[in-house]
């Protein structure tokens, strides 16, 4: 957990019968011994202090809880959608209500699986009368970074996370938790001196060479001729040309991601401009 002090997000933008669909969720998850945290825009106000209004709450679940989840809620009257098999589902206030929770167990690209360690380095705050879990920033930070959308980039999350928790953060655990994935946090930490320069030593010095050797060894070592495009993991949409028509391994599909065809096929067709018109 953080050792600077989370701050609780506020709630006063809340519709009360909203507030109450959600505390009521956070009671019957208690109830039934469901493990969630809270993650979203609240998680981000709590590690930040930047509050901005959102249109749901986003509860992060291990995968292997969904069903009893979904049960017991369902039980409650409310209505569960299991909108993207490998990441993410819904619970709605009502039948024809469109209120709604996410209730998330991935990331879309398959990579930020929600396992044991966001338990374990939780924080802990009071939201809507309860207290309740929060994610740790280690995970949000390594969930955020490969959003990168046309329609959404979450960069600038990024850079407010790193500049409010640097001294936080549990480093090693960071770089574990992206893996072979460390370009993407490299590219993350070096923007952050670009945007923060008066503050760009937050950014621990072994950490940047760490980072820097990589890249160094990299640059000596002969390139993999696999034809992999690992873009499809920061965006669903824009490199989709590139496995469609360049001839291109999609990077989230096994064995060098954790998708199958089958997922990714499902996530695509949701691209707005890629639904099919009834």
């Amino acid at each position: 957990m953080p050792d600077a002090p989370l701050t609780p997000p506020s709630c006063d933008d809340l519709d009360p019968d909203t507030a109450a669909f959600y505390r009521q969720v956070l009671e019957i998850l208690d109830d039934t011994g469901v493990s969630f945290l809270v993650g979203g825009a609240y998680a981000f106000a709590c590690c930040t202090g930047i509050e901005r209004q959102t249109k749901d709450l986003d509860l992060f679940l291990r995968r292997a809880d969904y069903e009893r989840a979904a049960r017991a809620l369902r039980a409650a009257g409310y209505r569960t959608d299991m909108a993207y098999p490998h990441w993410l589902a819904k619970v709605y206030a009502g039948k024809e209500s469109k209120e709604f929770i996410d209730l998330i167990f991935n990331s879309g690209n398959g990579v930020t699986e929600v396992d044991d360690d966001w338990f374990r380095h939780a924080g802990e705050v009071p939201l809507l009368g309860r207290r309740v879990k929060v994610s740790p920033v280690e995970e949000m930070l390594w969930s955020k970074a490969f959003i990168m959308e046309r329609e959404r980039y979450d960069g600038a999350d990024v850079a407010h996370l790193l500049r409010a928790r640097a001294g936080d953060i549990d480093w090693h655990r960071l770089l574990d938790r992206f893996g072979a994935h460390w370009r993407v946090l490299f590219s993350h930490l070096v923007l952050f001196g670009f945007i923060y320069p008066d503050e760009r030593n937050l950014m621990p010095g072994w950490v940047m060479r760490r980072l820097s050797d990589r890249l160094r060894l990299e640059e000596e070592t002969p390139a993999p001729q696999d034809k992999v495009c690992e873009g499809t993991l920061l965006s669903r949409q824009q490199y989709l040309s590139d496995v469609e028509e360049q001839g291109y391994q999609d990077g989230r599909v096994v064995p060098h991601g954790n998708m199958s065809e089958e997922e990714i096929a499902l996530w695509t067709e949701a691209i707005p401009e890629r639904r099919s018109t009834p």
